[in-house]
């Protein structure tokens, strides 16, 4: 169902940030600027001879491994996801990212500089209300191996459950984290939450000329014995870092959502699955509420 519930936000002034890319090794500037009601989040690749602007919406999303990426006019914008959490994150509703690299800059892994930067920039209300898709149905995409879930629940807000199962004798084993999506909790609990990868998929990437200017001080590689010279910011650092991403991919609905959403070892690909289904059902329950 298709509802309204707060007004919708954007930046009271521009801000900037820098670094490089994680697969390309390319620098990268980023820019986010204010925008008007219904907006939305535009990612704006400055750096082509006409500029393109690439919404953040479910129908520009490309299957890329291990990264989400959006494309549009043959353009494209990847690793977006950190970028995405944060905006979703803070409620930021309606924002230009202007970027001069196809690749977002992976910074210190996890969505904090991204944060740290809008934050300082302010967030005003805006007058127009934000809508919100309400999960009325239980719906589920993936297997037995992997799945995601979303479920009805009284409460108008979004809560996100992920259980993380690398077995018990990965370093990382298994770990679950539940709470509810709002600015507060998504900055203390889930913002500062680094990406991770293990030594042996790290090692295998460089084999293929990729990474090469990643270190262990960039992001969090584990070996056997846990985290390789970088301490943990969290015991469960690495499932925090897996609802960081699951909000980032559901920000590509283009609203808010309302319900429950439970995560089972689940990726970009079954996240974005997820959010194509809630809209297809939100669209259908909507066309049939407007017909009865």
């Amino acid at each position: 169902m298709i509802s309204t519930l707060r007004k919708q936000q954007t930046l009271q002034r521009p801000a900037q940030i820098g670094g490089f890319g994680y697969w390309s090794g390319r620098d990268v500037s980023v820019e986010f600027r204010p925008a008007p009601p219904h907006t939305g989040i535009v990612f704006v690749r400055t750096d082509l001879s006409r500029p393109v602007r690439i919404a953040a919406r479910m129908e520009n999303r490309i299957e890329t491994p291990r990264r989400t990426t959006l494309a549009s006019e043959g353009a494209t914008v990847e690793m977006v996801e950190h970028i995405l959490a944060a905006l979703a994150g803070m409620r930021i509703d309606n924002c230009e990212v202007h970027v001069d690299r196809p690749e977002m800059p992976g910074c210190d892994g996890s969505s904090l500089p991204f944060v740290e930067v809008l934050n300082r920039a302010g967030i005003v209300a805006q007058n127009a209300l934000r809508t919100r898709l309400v999960i009325t149905e239980t719906t589920r995409v993936g297997d037995e191996e992997a799945w995601v879930e979303a479920r009805p629940q009284s409460a108008d807000r979004l809560a996100i459950q992920y259980r993380l199962d690398y077995g018990p004798a990965s370093p990382i084993g298994r770990q679950t984290i539940e709470l509810e999506v709002l600015p507060d909790s998504f900055l203390k609990k889930l913002a500062p939450a680094r990406t991770f990868i293990l030594k042996s998929e790290a090692d295998w990437l460089r084999s293929r000329g990729l990474g090469a200017r990643v270190t262990c001080r960039d992001l969090l590689v584990i070996d056997e014995s846990g985290p390789v010279d970088n301490p943990l910011r969290f015991e469960d650092e690495c499932v925090r870092h897996k609802a960081l991403d699951l909000v980032g991919d559901l920000a590509l609905a283009g609203c808010d959502l309302a319900g429950s959403v439970i995560a089972h070892r689940s990726g970009h690909r079954l996240n974005a699955e997820l959010v194509r289904v809630l809209l297809c059902e939100g669209r259908r329950i909507e066309g049939r509420r407007k017909t009865a």
